[in-house]
């Protein structure tokens, strides 16, 4: 049985549902931000800029050399490349919170990060889909308009979105009183989607089970340390490093298994790339982020790390003395 053969069973209906929940959970991000975060971009630009290159260049570049090395199929390495040209998923911001990391600084990079997404996502998938010496094949075959996909982009991200930054700025009161309803429920919603996807259409992935969790576990883990080596790199701070790893190490698969049911007829090795990768990827974050925080706190007594080290060199000076700016950076600023 080969993936570029198999088509995973869905009918429009359940295409409704997942373009829905992708919508909620645009919808709750926008609820979450604030004019405050994009000032905050403006004013300290250079971690942003260093997260939307590795997120836009870096990342889709390092993937397409992995589906070259990796014995993966045409279909596969296209949903590798897909799941790779998707926005970071809103779950980094909990992943950063727990590892110790700049919340707000995550926060911010999304707000704007999703912004982008929506015009760059098909122009991106279409630009390295083409390049690919097998998978281009699949991509003339389904006859890929870029700016039809930007068009349901923009009706399944774009105004959810657009939507909850105008309630958030005319009824603040209301959007953080249901924000965090809004979040989980999206959240599980789509994980338990994701879950329902796999288990109806069982037989195919664990016909492909073992090349699927090996491709996906490496593809993940790269993707993880691209965000941390760009940032050390970038010279960022520890805190700084916690929130670009997840930023660029979380992706939006959820999206990315709409656009192969919508635009792909619901291919085999694309579907089971982008579903697995939506239930690993929060598998995955949450055990670097808990080993993390174990480890920052163990070392520091925080798990924001140097931050405590600032407030004791500080107490120890006296109350007098500023905080230290060394390698963790600036200190988070408020959302």
């Amino acid at each position: 049985m080969n993936p570029d053969d198999v088509v995973l069973n869905f009918n429009p209906g359940t295409l409704v549902i997942l373009n829905v929940v992708l919508g909620l959970i645009m919808f709750g991000i926008a609820l979450d931000t604030t004019v405050e975060d994009f000032k905050v971009v403006a004013r300290k630009p250079k971690p942003f800029v260093i997260a939307i290159l590795a997120q836009l260049v870096v990342l889709p570049a390092v993937t397409f050399a992995l589906t070259l090395i990796l014995p993966v199929t045409p279909s596969m390495a296209l949903g590798m490349i897909l799941v790779a040209c998707c926005p970071p998923g809103n779950i980094s911001q909990v992943l950063t919170h727990r590892s110790g990391g700049n919340v707000a600084l995550s926060v911010s990079m999304t707000a704007v990060s999703n912004i982008i997404y929506i015009f760059v996502l098909p122009l991106s998938i279409a630009f390295w889909g083409s390049l690919h010496p097998t998978a281009r094949t699949l991509l003339e075959a389904v006859s890929l308009d870029a700016w039809a996909m930007l068009g349901d982009i923009l009706l399944i991200i774009g105004l959810p979105f657009a939507l909850g930054l105008f309630i958030r700025h005319r009824f603040p009161a209301f959007a953080k009183r249901v924000q965090p309803f809004v979040k989980w429920f999206s959240l599980l919603a789509l994980v338990g989607f994701i879950v329902a996807a796999l288990a109806g259409n069982w037989a195919y992935f664990v016909a492909f089970l073992g090349i699927i969790i090996l491709v996906v576990t490496i593809h993940d883990a790269v993707a993880l340390a691209i965000g941390y080596s760009t940032a050390v790199v970038g010279g960022l701070g520890t805190r700084e490093r916690k929130a670009m790893t997840f930023e660029v190490g979380i992706r939006n698969a959820g999206l990315g298994l709409g656009l192969v049911f919508a635009f792909f007829g619901g291919l085999g090795g694309m579907a089971i790339v982008a579903g697995w990768w939506g239930v690993w990827d929060i598998i995955a974050g949450l055990l670097v982020a808990a080993l993390w925080a174990r480890h920052t706190k163990r070392r520091t007594g925080s798990v924001k790390g140097d931050a405590s080290r600032h407030a004791l060199r500080a107490a120890s000076d006296g109350g007098t003395g500023s905080p230290a700016t060394g390698a963790s950076g600036p200190s988070e600023p408020v959302a």
